[in-house]
C-alpha cells in the first residue's frame, strides 16, 4: 500500500511548529490548506494527553468559527491520533505565515480560558467529561511562548 504524504515526513527531525501539511483541491477549484498543528517533537517530547486534546479541541473551534475575520474560512480543527498537536483546515491557499497570527490569538484564547468547555455536556458532546482544561491551557501556554512567538523558518516548513 502507498504511504499517504504525512507519513513521509521524517518525524525524527520534525520540530514543533505549524506546517502545511497538504493542499486540496476541490471540484470548483478552490482549495483547501491542512496545517500540522506540531505542539510538541514526535518522539522526543511527551505527548499531549488526549484530556487535554478534547479539551483544546472544544476551545480551539468553537473560538476559530466564530473568529471576526477567518471564521468563513475555517474547515476544521481537530486533533492527531498521535497527540502531538492538531490540524487545521482552511478555504484557500494560506501559508504558515498568514495564519501565525490566528493561531497567536488561538493559543491565548485557550491558555486564558476560564470557566465552563463550550459543549461539554452530555446532551453536546459524546465524551463530556473527558476533558482536562488545566492541561489544555498549560500546553496551549508552551505553544504559544515557546513555538508561536518567536517562530522561525524551522518551525513554519517541514524538514527536508
Amino acid at each position: 500500500m502507498k504511504k499517504i504524504p504525512s507519513f513521509t515526513i521524517d518525524h525524527n527531525r520534525l520540530l514543533r511548529g505549524l506546517y502545511v501539511s497538504r493542499r486540496d483541491y476541490m471540484a470548483s477549484g478552490e482549495a483547501v490548506t491542512t496545517f500540522d498543528v506540531r505542539m510538541t517533537e514526535p518522539n522526543r517530547q511527551p505527548a499531549l494527553t488526549p484530556e487535554a486534546l478534547h479539551a483544546m479541541e472544544h476551545l480551539a473551534a468553537t473560538f476559530l468559527r466564530n473568529h471576526p475575520d477567518w471564521a468563513d474560512r475555517i474547515v476544521y480543527w481537530g486533533p492527531m491520533g498521535c497527540c502531538t498537536g492538531n490540524y487545521l483546515l482552511v478555504k484557500g491557499e494560506a501559508e504558515p505565515r498568514d495564519v501565525l497570527p490566528l493561531l497567536v490569538e488561538t493559543m491565548e484564547f485557550v491558555a486564558g480560558y476560564e470557566g465552563e468547555i463550550p459543549g461539554a455536556t452530555p446532551r453536546d458532546c459524546g465524551n463530556f467529561s473527558f476533558m482536562d482544561p488545566e492541561g489544555a491551557r498549560a500546553a496551549a501556554r508552551r505553544y504559544l511562548d515557546e513555538v508561536l512567538l518567536c517562530a522561525t523558518d524551522a518551525n513554519l516548513s517541514y524538514p527536508l
